[in-house]
């Protein structure tokens, strides 16, 4: 479900805070936050956020394209290895 118009997107303000005086500064340095579910300001633009992803933090460089986004779209929880194993690499075998 999604967050009420009438609101407006979730963002930390002590994140914000933290990048836009980065952006006075003209300085650029990794921030780590456990707020996955922060919403991506225009300012976070080419600053690089370490996202916690509930083991270790990744770091997240931002682009013009993921304004409008959550963090931690951008740090997956869960690490996909594939469908089968055993099988799937002895059926392979047998085709190629």
């Amino acid at each position: 479900m999604s967050r009420s118009i009438k609101k407006g997107p979730y963002f930390n303000q002590k994140l914000s805070d933290k990048i836009d005086g980065m952006n006075k500064k003209n300085e650029k340095k990794m921030l780590k936050t456990w707020d996955r579910a922060c919403t991506i300001l225009p300012s976070f633009v080419e600053h690089t956020i370490q996202v916690h992803n509930g083991r270790k933090f990744i770091p997240v460089y931002i682009k013009a394209e993921m304004v409008g986004h959550k963090l931690g779209e951008f740090s997956p929880t869960r690490l996909f290895h594939g469908h089968g194993g055993v099988k799937a690499i002895k059926a392979k075998g047998k085709k190629g």
